[in-house]
């Protein structure tokens, strides 16, 4: 009998499934996730050594400064007066009772000294300051020795005020700066001005150099944020600016501070000249200009009450520094033509860069912040900073 072979049925075949398509926006978010990972990790690259390396600055600091010159600062900016409208200080407020003391506690001044030395006139010393708010305080505006031991001209004194009466408690501190007796030295930091630069040293006060050292303070805004000019050394750094507030060094020894109408090159007689901003302070004046925010920089609005520091001239020619907290671009004018000053500056602001640093002996012995509230080491410019500083020495043979 025939037999039939069965073949086995077939294997069906199995399709396989079509291959899954990855959605649009999840490519899209794994593309944007690596281009972040990568820019973190150029923007590390950047950044480590910024805040790792040999600077006087705190991480912090460092980090904003980093961020400033890579193209944040408006974002920096905003953040910083954000912070400052929501701590603005309330008016009023208890009266204080004291002043925090500055100086050696010397008065420039004895009450009823005075008349002068046969053939000799009196050296000039400023008139104490009177004070805004009454009854005043304990040596409230009266001028104090910086110095321990300094002789009958002392080359650089110091006093506090309280200097608003809608704010009882804001205290301004002020130095003042004998121009027959001391001189201005304009000093680079490591990193401001920015290259290129020649001899820009080592960003602080030269030890050979510390033997006749008074005063250190602050030099005012980086160039980047200032838009203004720089002469060191006679050599132009950054395009002078007309019209722009100018501290002044002369060859010979001299310093003013002036309103600068000399365009772009570099008069005979200027050994170094740094601008910031228009003056605050002219002929005696305030500028009627004080409550125009642009003008005044974009770091912080200019009716924000942040620490702000300023330079100005008396009208014998002496320097004349102040710095408060919870200041306007106004109110630090108005501080500084209480004072005497005639001329005036702005300088740097924000609690990180003011400093006025005063030497009570030779060799910078004993430094000390003209406010307890000045936050940064009183040894500040005695070791490498990364701003630039003015340095104010005796003149050579002038004693201490």
């Amino acid at each position: 009998m025939a037999t039939a072979t069965v073949e086995p049925p077939s294997r069906a075949r199995r399709r396989r499934p079509p291959p899954s398509r990855v959605p649009i926006w999840r490519r899209a978010r794994r593309v944007l996730l690596f281009a972040c990972l990568f820019s973190l990790g150029v923007a590390a690259l950047s950044w480590l050594p910024a805040v790792s390396g040999s600077r006087n600055l705190s991480i912090s600091i460092a980090s904003v400064e980093w961020l400033r010159s890579h193209g944040g600062n408006p974002i920096a900016t905003q953040i910083e007066n954000w912070y400052y409208q929501l701590n603005e200080p309330e008016k009023g407020g208890p009266a204080l009772t004291s002043l925090p003391q500055v100086g050696d506690g010397t008065a420039a001044r004895v009450e009823g000294e005075g008349g002068e030395s046969p053939g000799k006139a009196t050296p000039y010393s400023p008139p104490d300051v009177n004070p805004l708010i009454h009854p005043k305080l304990p040596g409230e505006g009266v001028w104090q020795k910086a110095g321990a031991k300094v002789g009958p001209e002392p080359p650089v004194l110091l006093t506090t005020f309280r200097s608003d009466p809608e704010y009882p408690q804001f205290v301004a501190g002020v130095a003042w700066m004998s121009a027959p007796n001391t001189e201005l030295v304009y000093t680079p930091g490591t990193a401001e001005p920015p290259e290129p630069l020649e001899d820009r040293g080592s960003g602080e006060v030269p030890p050979s150099m510390r033997k006749r050292l008074v005063a250190t303070f602050n030099g005012g805004f980086p160039l980047e944020t200032s838009n203004a000019g720089l002469i060191y050394r006679g050599k132009v750094v950054e395009t002078m600016v007309d019209g722009i507030a100018t501290v002044v060094g002369y060859r010979g020894g001299g310093f003013d501070i002036v309103k600068w109408e000399s365009g772009t090159k570099v008069p005979k007689n200027v050994l170094f000249a740094k601008q910031n901003l228009p003056p605050i302070i002219y002929e005696g004046k305030l500028n009627p200009n004080l409550s125009d925010g642009p003008e005044w920089g974009e770091t912080v609005n200019n009716a924000t009450r942040v620490w702000r520091s300023g330079l100005g001239i008396d009208s014998h020619g002496n320097l004349m520094y102040a710095a408060a907290n919870y200041q306007t671009v106004e109110s630090l004018a108005k501080v500084l033509q209480r004072a005497g000053a005639v001329r005036a500056i702005e300088l740097d602001i924000n609690e990180d860069w003011t400093s006025f640093i005063s030497y009570r002996h030779p060799g910078a012995i004993e430094p000390s912040n003209l406010l307890p509230e000045m936050y940064r080491s009183p040894e500040r410019y005695l070791v490498p900073d990364e701003r630039d500083f003015f340095a104010v020495y005796l003149k050579p043979g002038q004693p201490w």
